[in-house]
C-alpha cells in the first residue's frame, strides 16, 4: 500500500511554525502535521501486524502511545474494541476526533498517561506499540511500560513491537541523521537517547527479552515516504519529534534548510519526494 501524497505550502515567512520549542501552537501545528502528512506512511506496518494477528470482531486491543490514533482507527475498522493510552494530549485529542462516536466506528477509550491509565476493564488480548518514526523513551521507559502493559493482558496474549528494518535497506536514514547533527554534532545517538539512531538488527528481541516477553514470530514490511513536494516533507518529518532536540538548541531555519539538502536527492522531477524504507514489527507472546 503506498501512502497518498499530499500537498500542504509553507508559510510566508519560510517557517513552519514560529517560535521554539516548547511552545503551545508550534506543539499542536507539529501534531496536526503528524496526524495529516506523515503517520499515514506507516499504515502497511500497522495493516501487516494485524493480518498477523488476525485482528478483528472480539478483539480487545490497547495502543501504547497511540499519538493521533490512525492505528487504533484502523483496528476498530476491523471491528475490534480499542483503548489507547498516550501521554501528549494534543495528539490524543486528535485521536478522539478520529474515533469519537460519530466519527469512528465505535466508541474507543483513549487516556492519557502510561499503561496504568487504561488498567480497570477486561484483560487486553493485543497489545501494540508503534513509536512515532524512530522517536521512543529510553530503554528503561521502554521495557518498564511494557512490563506495565503485560499485566494488562491475558495469558497468551499477542505484545507487537514496531520499528525500523535495517538502515541500508531505509533511504529516510541520511536524511534523520540530520537531527543528530544538528542537536549535537558529536553525539553518537543509541537506543535510550532522544532522537533517532539507526536501528541494530536485535534491537526489538533485546527489548522483548529486558522486559521478560517470548518472541512468537516477526515480519518485515515496505513502508516508503512519499510527499507531495518538499515543503510536504519537511513538515511531516518535524512532526515525527525526531528533531525537536535540534529544535531546542539550533536555529529552526537552519535545521529547515540541513533537512531540505538532505531531502533534495529523493526529490523526483515533478517535484514529489519519494524514499523506500523497510519496517519492522516483532510479535511477542504473555506467559
Amino acid at each position: 500500500m503506498s501512502p497518498t501524497l499530499v500537498r500542504h505550502q509553507l508559510p510566508a515567512s519560510g517557517s513552519l511554525h514560529g517560535g521554539n520549542l516548547p511552545d503551545p501552537a508550534g506543539a499542536r501545528a507539529r501534531a496536526r502535521d503528524w496526524a495529516e502528512i506523515q503517520e499515514r506512511m506507516l499504515v502497511p506496518l500497522y495493516e501487516a501486524a494485524y493480518d498477523r494477528l488476525g485482528i478483528g470482531a472480539g478483539t480487545r486491543l490497547l495502543g501504547l502511545g497511540c499519538g493521533a490514533g490512525l492505528a487504533l482507527l484502523l483496528a476498530a475498522a476491523r471491528g475490534a474494541q480499542v483503548s489507547g493510552v498516550d501521554t501528549d494530549e494534543v495528539r490524543l485529542a486528535l485521536a478522539r476526533e478520529r474515533l469519537s462516536p460519530d466519527g469512528g466506528p465505535q466508541e474507543a477509550r483513549l487516556v492519557s498517561g502510561g499503561p496504568q491509565a487504561a488498567a480497570g476493564g477486561a484483560p487486553f488480548d493485543v497489545i501494540t506499540a508503534f513509536p512515532p518514526s524512530g522517536c521512543a523513551g529510553t530503554v528503561e521507559e521502554l521495557t518498564a511500560s511494557l512490563t506495565a502493559a503485560a499485566s494488562l493482558a491475558e495469558r497468551g496474549g499477542a505484545v507487537v513491537l514496531g520499528g525500523w528494518g535495517p538502515v541500508e535497506r531505509c533511504a529516510t536514514a541520511g536524511v534523520l541523521r540530520v537531527a543528530q547533527r544538528s542537536a549535537d554534532p558529536a553525539s553518537a545517538y543509541g537506543i535510550g537517547s532522544a532522537g533517532w539512531r539507526p536501528s541494530g538488527r536485535d534491537d526489538l528481541e533485546d527489548l522483548a527479552e529486558r522486559a521478560g516477553l517470548r518472541p512468537d514470530g516477526s515480519g518485515r514490511v515496505a513502508c516508503p515516504f512519499g510527499y507531495a513536494d518538499m515543503a510536504s516533507a519537511v513538515r511531516g518529518l518535524l512532526s515525527t519529534g525526531v528533531f525537536d532536540a535540534a529544535l531546542e538548541v539550533t536555529e529552526r531555519r537552519q535545521v529547515e534548510k540541513e533537512l531540505g539538502e538532505a531531502l533534495h536527492p529523493h526529490q523526483r522531477a515533478d517535484g514529489t519526494v519519494w524514499m523506500p524504507n523497510v519496517f519492522r514489527y516483532l510479535v511477542l507472546r504473555i506467559a
